[in-house]
């Protein structure tokens, strides 16, 4: 019988894979910024327009803009604790579904526990089965 399990992905810490991690962050820090200084233009072309309410136009952009900045702050304690991590840590990185086989008389208790693919600079290094 085939069902579906879920296998934990982790990315070993390299000096290649921290600085493709760093870039992912700064990239999308900076397009969060861009996004922030367009909700801030929009807010100015609407009020100017003078279509919709002030405070509830202001409140609807603030609340947007306070979203963005939060990621943003996330943002930069993933590049803070990224710098902290040493080389060769393992970061969860994902969770797939596989279709394992199971037959009778296969050990339950081994089925159950989880399995592991450990990936270092985009190759499959290890399968780990617990």
């Amino acid at each position: 019988m085939k069902v579906l399990q879920t296998i934990v992905v982790k990315q070993v810490l390299t000096d290649f894979s921290k600085q493709k991690l760093l870039d992912q962050y700064q990239e999308r820090k900076l397009q969060l910024q861009k996004e922030c200084d367009q909700l801030k233009f929009e807010m100015k072309r609407l009020e100017k327009s003078k279509k919709f309410p002030p405070e509830s136009l202001k409140r609807h952009f603030d609340n947007e803009i306070r979203i963005h900045m939060e990621k943003i702050k996330l943002l930069d304690f993933q590049i803070e604790q990224l710098h902290i991590l040493p080389l060769g840590s393992e970061l969860r990185e994902t969770e797939l579904q596989a279709v394992v086989e199971v037959s009778e008389g296969d050990d339950w208790e081994e089925f159950l526990t989880g399995k592991t693919i450990v990936v270092k600079d985009g190759v499959v290094a290890e399968i780990r089965v617990r």
